[in-house]
């Protein structure tokens, strides 16, 4: 499957050779060939640790967990647990945007530059995950620019894709042929005080089955799940 260049090709960090995992994290079979995905903003180093990582993966069984805000911390999930990790560290940051699954990747994540911001330079992260082509973004707070953001995503995808991370959006995306699936419940609660929904899904020739926000109070968001498929019947969109 072609993608969209430019893009830049950033280590993968595997588990240690002869380093098995502590558990059997394989996720149990879906219907119809459903891909479980999480995606989660752990809020860099006061947030969520690779520990509250580990418990979500055992708890959730996810075939695909997206983080943004994840730092070098995390990179010793795939030694504590085994499993195929990548992270994209956001340039000049501390921290980027990762990716672990118990499944092989079809080919390592691809790292791909976004229209840049005043202060923060921004990358989305494209996972090629069993059926699935997936792009994990953690997009900049103006609304005119994580739009444009956005819709650079949308030109390194196939058609049938997903985007899924925090959008740091208020209102509607409003990327033609995309539908917004996921959970409609707050995930955020903005100054402490306002709950917004800032973690999204977004899909193009995909089906979601199964969608909810994860009561998990570690970061300041909260875990997004849905459950896709291509399209077909018995499903909502």
């Amino acid at each position: 499957m072609t993608l969209a260049r430019p893009y830049l090709r950033l280590p993968s960090i595997q588990p240690r050779h002869g380093t098995p995992p502590r558990l059997d994290l394989t996720p149990p079979t879906r219907e119809g060939d459903g891909i479980k995905i999480i995606s989660w903003n752990l809020l860099r180093r006061i947030g969520a640790t690779v520990r509250d990582v580990i418990n979500l993966i055992h708890a959730e069984r996810p075939d695909l967990l997206l983080m943004q805000e994840a730092t070098v911390e995390i990179d010793t999930l795939p030694t504590l647990i085994g499993g195929h990790y990548a992270r994209s560290p956001l340039p000049g940051r501390i921290h980027g945007l990762a990716c672990w699954s118990p499944w092989p990747y079809r080919r390592q994540p691809l790292t791909c530059t976004l229209p840049a911001g005043t202060l923060i330079r921004r990358v989305a992260q494209v996972i090629e995950c069993r059926s699935l082509v997936v792009a994990n973004v953690h997009l900049s707070h103006g609304q005119l620019l994580n739009r444009r953001q956005l819709r650079r995503v949308v030109q390194l995808l196939p058609h049938q894709a997903a985007i899924l991370g925090d959008f740091n959006q208020v209102g509607p995306a409003l990327i033609r042929h995309f539908q917004d699936v996921g959970p409609r419940a707050p995930t955020h609660r903005m100054a402490d005080m306002l709950p917004i929904r800032l973690d999204r899904c977004l899909v193009r020739g995909l089906t979601c089955t199964e969608r909810h926000v994860i009561e998990n109070y570690a970061s300041d968001h909260r875990p997004i799940s849905v459950t896709l498929r291509p399209c077909g019947s018995g499903a909502y969109r």
